[in-house]
């Protein structure tokens, strides 16, 4: 049970899901009321303080309009809210002191890299080891205001990847760069891209990937397309092919949604699992010969890259504060380059054998 809870940590994990989003249609009886005060009644686990910034941040607005904290509202009036998630599970984060790689840091967030096989935050059979404790810890050095006093099991996290995607995460360190943050990622105007390495050459060079996801019905641990959009979510998924090798490819994929498992899932959708998905169908041959000599060399591949063949590649978003567009890119980990460099020799040497013997690849 415990790798069943790691894994639904999720690549893409719903970024929606750390957000509350709520539509308030005001009372026609209602006095003029400041908003916050309003929102305190019906929010209940929402701090004061945490509305003050989705004010300040434009992520709470009246008519579809941004307004200052001291508005008050009127009867008829149409509030639409988006705050990030009050803490879900009540339990203090332990600190703990873990490497941490990052590349950006400033008064109001951090960007990071994180390795594959790291849980981002605590759950059901890790509440300890995982980016939030380590991200704790690294607060607490540099006596950084920690979000929710502690007891916020995300720790300013508006966004996730799972435990074995590797790449660049933004994390915010005070509640207005949180509610910004936030509405960024719920509005999906921040630039994310994706390398992949699938089975398979797809037939267009680039192409997109529609389809509600959702938990598959059988497969609880699962997400699965539904085409008709019976159940799940609308996702989107843009990719393009960068190199063909036969037997795989590498692809960029940006993401128009944050659904669970979304590339994974919708790359299988198309016949083109991720190389060494154990979960979704690439942990084995799905092109390629029978010969012992391929399979051989494929299982080489996957003791190189023992987990998904996906990273989070680049980042791109507005600074909370400074209204400056930031944009960070990462290479590829050495598992996944030197899985990548293995197929292409493998790919070189095959042509130049098959060349020889007058013999299609």
């Amino acid at each position: 049970m415990q790798e069943e809870e790691e894994e639904l940590e999720g690549s893409e994990q719903q970024d929606e899901e750390y957000s509350d989003y709520n539509e308030i249609l005001v009372d026609p009886n209602q006095s003029p009321i400041r908003i916050d005060k309003f929102l305190i009644d019906r929010m209940q686990r929402v701090s004061r303080n945490r509305l003050q910034n989705a004010i300040r941040a434009g992520s709470i607005r009246v008519d579809n309009q941004e307004i200052k904290p001291n508005f008050k509202v009127k009867p008829g009036q149409r509030i639409t809210v988006l705050v990030p998630k009050p803490p879900g599970s009540g339990v203090r984060i332990v600190p703990q002191r873990m490497p941490l790689d990052i590349i950006y840091e400033d008064d109001d967030l951090l960007v990071l890299h994180k390795p594959a096989g790291l849980v981002v935050h605590p759950g059901v059979g890790h509440w300890r080891g995982t980016l939030v404790n380590a991200l704790a810890w690294h607060f607490q050095q540099n006596k950084a205001p920690v979000i929710g006093d502690g007891q916020d099991n995300r720790v300013g996290l508006v966004h996730r990847i799972d435990k074995n995607t590797s790449g660049l995460m933004v994390v915010a360190k005070t509640e207005f760069a949180l509610s910004h943050l936030a509405k960024q990622f719920f509005y999906h105007t921040v630039q994310r891209t994706y390398y992949a390495m699938v089975w398979g050459e797809p037939k267009a060079d680039q192409g997109t990937v529609r389809g509600h996801v959702g938990r598959d019905r059988k497969d609880r641990q699962m997400f699965t397309v539904f085409p008709e959009g019976d159940h799940g979510k609308w996702a989107v998924t843009h990719y393009k092919v960068l190199e063909r090798l036969y037997f795989v490819s590498l692809i960029q994929c940006n993401l128009e949604t944050g659904r669970t498992h979304q590339i994974r899932v919708h790359m299988k959708h198309i016949g083109h699992p991720l190389f060494s998905d154990e979960r979704y169908g690439g942990d084995y041959i799905v092109k390629g010969t029978v010969f012992s000599k391929y399979k051989m060399f494929v299982q080489k591949a996957f003791n190189i890259m023992p987990r998904h063949a996906l990273h989070a590649k680049s980042l791109g978003f507005i600074h909370p504060t400074t209204g400056e567009a930031m944009y960070f890119d990462s290479e590829l980990p050495a598992d996944f380059q030197e899985a990548l460099t293995e197929w292409r020799q493998y790919v070189e040497q095959r042509r130049a054998a098959m060349e020889k013997s007058g013999q299609p690849l």
